[in-house]
C-alpha cells in the first residue's frame, strides 16, 4: 500500500485525460494519469481511428469497382477482412506507441488500474492512494443501448462491429447518427445490404436540414435503405440472423443488428456521487469552466453533457490544465466546435444551422447561401456532388458553415476560423483560394454573401 502526491491527478487517459496531462506537464505540474485499459481511450482503440481505417478501405473498394471510368484497368475481387484487420491494427498500434512515448517524454506518471474517487483530492487504485491538489475526471463513455434491448449474440455495438472477421451479407443498423451511418457506409461499400432504422425524421439529425436531405438522397442513390420517424420495438435472434420489429409493425431481417443509438457516460461506481459531485442521469455537471460542484475537481469529455467528440474532450483537457495554471483560457461553446461525419458522402459543420440562427436572431436578420459543388472543378474531378452552405447575420458575421460531399471534412478548418473569429463574409472575400481545390467552394459562398458572386448566381 503506497501513497503518492501530485499537482494534478487525471482519472482516465482518453482524448480529454491525456490532453490535460500533456498540457499540465508542459505548464510545470507533476501529473498522475490513471487508466484501467490503454492510454488513448475509445477514440484511438475502438472509435475514431479504427473506424476511419475501415472507411478508407471502403473508399478504396468503391474506387476499384469504378476504376474503368477513370481510365484505370483494375479488377475488384472482394474484401480480405484479415488484411483489413491487419491494416487497422497496424495504424492503431503505431499511434498508441507514439502516444505512450509522448507521455513518457513529458515525465507523466501513468498508473494502470481502476481508479475510484475517494475524496475531492484522492483517487484510490487498488491499495494505492493517489493524492492531487487538483483532480480531473475523464472516464469517457460506453456504447448505449435502449431499455430492454440486450447486447449479445447477433445484436452488437460498434466495438464488436470493428472486430468482425467477416463481411455481413445483410445488416440492420439501429440509429442514423454518426456511428450508424459510418458503419452503414462501410458495409455497403463492402457489398452488404444495409437497412437503417432511425426514430427521428432525418438521418444525421443533428445537421442542418438541407444537409440531412441531401445525405438521404445520396444514401438512397447508393442503395442504402432507411426507415425514418418510426421507433424500434423489439428484436429476436436465432442461429441464422435477427428480425427487427418497429412500433408500426414493420419488420426487417439481417445477419446482425448494430445498435448505434449513442454513447452513455461512464461514471457508475467510481465514487463521484459519494465525493459530492453533482450528477444528472449519469453525466457530471460542471459550470462553463468545467469545474464540478466540488472545489478542485474538474470534468472533461464525454461525461460532461454536450457533444461527444474526441476533439471536444481534447480541447477541454487543454482548457482545464490552463485553467488550473491560472491562464484564464477562452471558453468555446459546443456549437462552435467542428463536427465531421466520415461516411460517403462526408458531412462537416460548425456553428448555427439556418433554423437555429433564425430561432436566435429572427428570419429577417439571417441570410444563407448554398453553393452547389457541381460548379467546383475539383469536386467534378472527384465525381462528388454536394454543397457548401454558409449562414450569416445580415451586416454581421458568419454564424455557421454546413457542408456535404466527398472530403469536405478537410475544409472544416477555414470554416471554423470564420465562425469562431466572427468574420464577416466581406472580410474573407478578398482572400484567394487555390485553384482547383474544393476549398474554392467556401470562397464562392463567402463571395456570394459579400454581394459579389463570381461563379455563383
Amino acid at each position: 500500500m503506497s501513497e503518492q502526491n501530485f499537482d494534478l491527478v487525471v482519472l482516465g487517459a482518453g482524448s480529454g485525460g491525456y490532453a490535460a496531462a500533456l498540457r499540465a506537464s508542459e505548464l510545470g505540474m507533476s501529473v498522475a494519469l490513471i487508466e484501467k485499459d490503454k492510454v488513448g481511450g475509445t477514440c484511438l482503440h475502438v472509435g475514431c481511428i479504427p473506424t476511419k481505417t475501415l472507411l478508407h478501405s471502403a473508399e478504396v473498394a468503391d474506387f476499384a469497382r469504378e476504376s474503368a471510368k477513370f481510365g484505370v484497368k483494375a479488377d475488384y475481387q472482394g474484401i480480405d477482412i484479415a488484411a483489413v484487420t491487419s491494416y487497422r491494427e497496424g495504424i492503431v498500434a503505431s499511434k498508441y506507441k507514439g502516444l505512450q512515448g509522448l507521455i513518457k517524454a513529458r515525465g507523466i506518471t501513468t498508473i494502470e488500474g481502476e481508479g475510484r474517487l475517494a475524496s475531492p483530492t484522492t483517487v484510490r487504485v487498488g491499495d494505492d492512494t493517489i493524492i492531487g491538489k487538483n483532480v480531473i475526471l475523464a472516464t469517457g463513455s460506453y456504447s448505449r443501448s435502449l431499455p430492454g434491448l440486450e447486447i449479445g449474440g447477433r445484436v452488437i455495438t460498434s466495438e464488436q462491429a470493428l472486430q468482425l472477421d467477416f463481411v455481413p451479407k445483410k445488416v440492420v443498423v439501429l440509429g442514423g447518427g454518426v456511428i450508424g451511418v459510418e458503419f452503414s457506409s462501410v458495409w455497403k461499400s463492402w457489398g452488404a445490404d444495409v437497412q437503417i432504422v432511425e426514430a427521428l425524421p432525418h438521418l444525421v439529425p443533428n445537421e442542418d436540414e438541407s444537409v440531412s436531405k441531401q445525405f438521404e438522397r445520396a444514401f438512397r442513390k447508393r442503395g442504402i435503405n432507411f426507415s425514418l420517424g418510426v421507433r424500434f420495438q423489439s428484436v429476436t435472434q436465432d442461429d441464422n440472423g435477427v428480425v427487427v420489429t418497429l412500433e408500426d409493425g414493420q419488420t426487417f431481417d439481417g445477419e446482425l443488428l448494430l445498435v448505434a443509438v449513442g454513447r452513455g457516460p461512464l461514471t457508475a461506481n467510481i465514487g463521484y456521487e459519494e465525493a459530492g459531485v453533482t450528477m444528472d442521469r449519469g453525466f457530471v455537471i460542471t459550470n462553463e469552466r468545467l469545474h464540478t460542484s466540488v472545489p478542485g475537481v474538474y470534468a472533461v469529455g464525454d461525461i460532461v453533457p454536450g457533444l461527444q467528440l474526441a476533439h471536444r474532450g481534447f480541447m477541454q483537457g487543454i482548457f482545464v490544465a490552463e485553467e488550473i495554471a491560472g491562464l484564464n483560457p477562452v471558453v468555446v461553446e459546443d456549437i462552435n466546435i467542428p463536427k465531421v461525419t466520415y461516411s460517403d458522402p462526408e458531412v462537416a459543420s460548425v456553428g448555427l444551422s439556418e433554423a437555429k440562427a433564425v430561432e436566435k436572431y429572427g428570419a429577417d436578420a439571417v441570410t444563407s447561401y448554398d453553393y452547389n459543388l457541381a460548379g467546383n472543378g475539383k469536386s467534378h474531378i472527384l465525381e462528388t456532388s454536394g454543397s457548401v452552405k454558409v449562414v450569416r447575420l445580415n451586416d454581421g458575421p458568419v454564424l455557421g458553415v454546413h457542408m456535404i460531399g466527398a472530403r469536405v471534412g478537410e475544409l472544416i478548418g477555414e470554416a471554423q476560423l470564420a465562425v469562431n473569429w466572427e468574420a464577416y463574409p466581406e472580410d474573407i472575400a478578398p482572400f484567394i483560394h487555390a485553384h482547383p481545390t474544393q476549398n474554392e467552394a467556401l470562397g464562392e459562398a463567402f463571395l456570394a454573401l459579400a454581394g459579389k458572386p463570381l461563379h455563383a448566381v
